[in-house]
């Protein structure tokens, strides 16, 4: 489900008078987990049960995923949103829905990402960059929302985020312009700044490399050779980026190479070729952690195409 409600625009004030909870049950309604928030539009605090050493709460002390928590307060900011009309207007959620601010709601757990433009700059560098979507406006720019969701990830560019899994964003209205589908240019935000690393600075120690191989693949359609002709090829596109850019071009190889075996009845080896992958950009100075996601967003991507 997407925020294509008409729900009312939160207006910031020091008077809330049920206007945010009217919003949010809206919202919900839509599908959409919404939760408040408070003054400097930041989450309520956790209740005593889930702040305990350790948190006696049950639920999401973890903050890994959205969930139920055997309390009943809007603890763990993002995680506690929710589109149960229950839980909303439950004896516990209704005096905080008095006191807040702001409804904010769960990206992803709407199966949205929202692109968080801070200033002109960010505006105008969007407008040239990525495919025209629905545009919330904010105080100081705007909000681009795209159907589908991803990792999130704070500063991917100067002026940019990206909110969808495990974060919140506030809800400002519904925007104008039609939502468009997840766009790849906005997943290889979040490899962006993977790149190489500058002359003299130290890598990542190489990871132990996992060669692709029918026993690992038994599921898949290709040849050996047809597999590691791509993948030598995708490889030396990686190992050929050693000034800058390795990270994205992992994502890319990663990509493309996932891509073939969409037909496959699998299990195709992915694995093994990701770790490949990831050994290469390695190999040229890209840290092994942002290695590894670009990979990941690279297969995950192919791997939603085909779906």
């Amino acid at each position: 489900m997407t925020p294509d409600c008409k729900a009312q625009r939160p207006v910031d004030g020091d008077h809330p008078d049920g206007n945010h909870l009217h919003t949010a049950l809206q919202l919900a309604a839509a599908g959409v987990p919404v939760l408040p928030l408070r003054r400097g539009k930041i989450p309520f605090g956790n209740c005593r049960s889930c702040t305990g050493r350790p948190p006696r709460c049950g639920g999401r002390p973890n903050m890994k995923a959205a969930g139920p928590c055997q309390c009943p307060a809007p603890c763990h900011a993002w995680a506690a949103a929710t589109t149960d009309p229950r839980v909303l207007t439950s004896p516990v959620w209704v005096p905080v829905w008095r006191e807040a601010m702001a409804v904010a709601y769960h990206p992803g757990g709407a199966g949205l990402t929202v692109v968080d433009l801070d200033n002109a700059a960010a505006v105008a560098w969007a407008r040239e960059s990525l495919p025209a979507t629905r545009v919330v406006q904010t105080t100081r720019g705007e909000h681009w929302l795209y159907r589908g969701a991803m990792p999130s990830a704070n500063a991917v560019r100067p002026g940019v985020d990206v909110k969808s899994l495990m974060q919140y964003a506030r809800w400002l209205g519904p925007g104008t312009g039609r939502m468009a589908v997840l766009p790849e240019a906005v997943r290889a935000l979040l490899v962006k700044k993977e790149t190489t690393s500058a002359p003299g600075e130290v890598a990542s120690s190489l990871p132990a490399r996992a060669t692709w191989s029918r026993q690992v693949a038994t599921g898949c359609r290709h040849t050996e050779r047809y597999v590691r002709t791509g993948l030598e090829r995708g490889l030396a596109l990686v190992r050929a980026r050693t000034e800058s850019g390795a990270g994205s071009q992992a994502f890319g190889v990663a990509r493309f190479l996932a891509a073939q075996h969409a037909a496959c009845p699998g299990p195709c080896g992915l694995a093994a070729i990701g770790q490949e992958i990831v050994s290469a950009a390695v190999l040229v100075g890209v840290p092994e952690t942002y290695a590894r996601r670009a990979v990941a967003n690279g297969l995950e991507t192919a791997v939603e195409r085909a779906a």
